[in-house]
């Protein structure tokens, strides 16, 4: 039986459709179905209100049309009203409703030609995704009777470089005329509406099978409820397998990575992974215990924290540039000894000049140094450039880096990795009681924003304090669990964790934390 009445569309539940329409049947009829917006999720919501508020002041004689999400045809007549007041330059938030869909565009300029609608995005670019969300814009205003001179992406610009005093809008956006592509996309748009309102008046939710596109190119928020009952050793786990292999195996009825044949085609890695899986057995290379052992100490465990703001803070800094403020070192000497030495900024300011004179002065000029991925190894690089005083002495550590994740990735594997490489799948299946569930910061990001709360004038003292405890907590969490892991895999294959290729050791070390 038919629905009476499906639910009108909107621009967003017309690109979830794009993407899934179980997706958007959920969104419609079971949303309580939805995992909760994480922290980090809601971040950079936040952050992409944050560059469309301040895309406004390109226009400061515009107008808001007031009416909220829930009163649209409030905001319909509004919007009406307004266009009709030729002295106002542009509108934000104009409402339309078209052929069942109904629109909200950013901003909506008035020209000699007629109007010129204004997509913002937060973004440096302009993405693929992008012009399906101005595509059914642009159908729904010229329906409405609008007269179209051009529409775009206005986006941050990767070029502009901060003073420190204020920002200079038109230089920190640009705008990105995709007029043409989007008349041409508009053959698409009466034949994909038609699908997804069909969809949206059966009475059960479509049959659609949990895969990659339910990470692109938005994360779903029932990711979680679709893979509820996926293995635990799921075909999608498989490092690097393509959506080609997943196509195979889902004709072939194999959701579990232990049912694979031994004559379906799969690289090294992913034969080892199954391999791994099947048996329930750690897979450990010959080279394993000479790459962990070829150290020359004092080893430092080192991992950096960095915060990206979309909205430049710091006078020479452009859009989304890294900003490194927190570095973590645990220091084994060689008769297993373990030192920490850290360092935070506590204030507002450019913490780049001293991240990088602490950190040059723990790190010394000796003594291999352990990371986890290249990411810190690029920072150093970049703080080169930007730092040149320190140029040379930032670039001369890369030659000691021994990058952790690569010696495990090439000649490792738990089961309990479930595909990923990555230190929070490692360090619990190798060293469990090293749970990142005691912390209150668990992901880099999350870091990131804990970070500019905890710099926030208005955040009380005792939060401050409180998040400054956490980043200590979880940057340390990070290093002390690379010692922990190299230690376990030495255990694991009978090594003794304490001997090394060098015993040559760095003069001078301060066993004090750094404020």
């Amino acid at each position: 039986m038919a629905r009476p009445e499906s639910p009108l569309l909107s621009k967003s539940r017309f690109l979830t459709g794009l993407q899934c329409h179980l997706r958007l049947w959920y969104q419609c009829y079971q949303p309580e179905l939805a995992s909760p917006v994480s922290a980090a999720q809601e971040a950079m919501f936040q952050a992409g209100r944050d560059v469309g508020t301040l895309a406004t002041g390109l226009h400061p004689e515009g107008m808001l049309i007031e009416p909220d999400y829930q009163h649209h045809e409030e905001a319909v007549l509004a919007t009406r009203a307004a266009m009709e007041n030729q002295g106002l330059p542009a509108l934000f938030e104009a409402a339309f409703l078209h052929d069942g869909v109904r629109v909200r565009a950013d901003i909506l300029e008035r020209t000699a030609n007629g109007w010129s609608l204004v997509e913002v995005k937060s973004s440096t670019s302009v993405k693929e995704v992008y012009l399906a969300d101005l595509s059914i814009q642009y159908h729904v205003l010229v329906g409405s009777g609008l007269r179209l001179a051009r529409a775009g992406i206005l986006h941050l610009n990767r070029q502009y470089e901060y003073d420190g005093r204020t920002l200079d809008l038109r230089s920190l956006f640009t705008f990105s005329d995709l007029t043409d592509t989007v008349v041409a996309l508009q053959k698409s748009i009466p034949a994909r509406l038609p699908l997804l309102k069909e969809m949206l008046t059966r009475p059960k939710a479509p049959d659609i099978r949990p895969s990659r596109h339910c990470l692109s190119p938005y994360p779903c928020e029932f990711w979680k409820h679709c893979t509820a009952a996926m293995p635990e050793f799921w075909v999608l786990q498989l490092s690097g397998i393509t959506q080609v292999k997943l196509d195979r195996l889902a004709l072939l009825g194999i959701d579990d990575t232990r049912d694979i044949p031994s004559a379906f085609p799969l690289s090294k890695l992913q034969a080892r992974i199954r391999d791994s899986v099947l048996n329930d057995k750690e897979y450990a290379a010959p080279e394993l215990v000479r790459d962990l052992r070829d150290v020359e100490y004092p080893v430092h465990f080192v991992d950096f924290e960095t915060m990206a703001p979309a909205i430049p803070r710091h006078r020479g800094t452009r859009p989304y540039q890294a900003i490194p403020f927190q570095w973590s070192d645990h220091i084994l000497g060689e008769t297993g000894n373990l030192e920490h030495r850290y360092y935070l900024c506590g204030e507002d300011r450019d913490p780049r000049q001293e991240f990088a004179a602490t950190l040059l002065d723990t790190i010394g000029a000796r003594g291999t140094i352990v990371i986890y991925t290249n990411y810190e190894r690029e920072i150093l690089t970049r703080l080169a450039r930007e730092l040149p005083e320190y140029g040379e002495r930032l670039l001369a550590p890369a030659a000691r880096f021994r990058d952790l994740q690569a010696v495990i990735r090439r000649s490792y594997y738990h089961p309990r990795f479930y595909g990923s490489f990555s230190l929070k799948a490692v360090l619990p299946a190798l060293v469990p009681e090293l749970s990142y569930e005691s912390l209150a910061i668990r992901e880099g990001s999350l870091a990131s924003l804990a970070y500019l709360r905890m710099l926030d004038s208005a955040t009380p003292f005792a939060e401050r304090a409180k998040i400054r405890q956490d980043l200590l907590a979880y940057c340390s969490h990070d290093t002390l669990g690379m010692v922990r892991i190299r230690e376990e895999l030495l255990r694991r294959t009978g090594a003794a964790a304490g001997t090394g290729a060098s015993s040559r050791r760095s003069p001078g070390l301060d066993r004090q934390p750094l404020p």
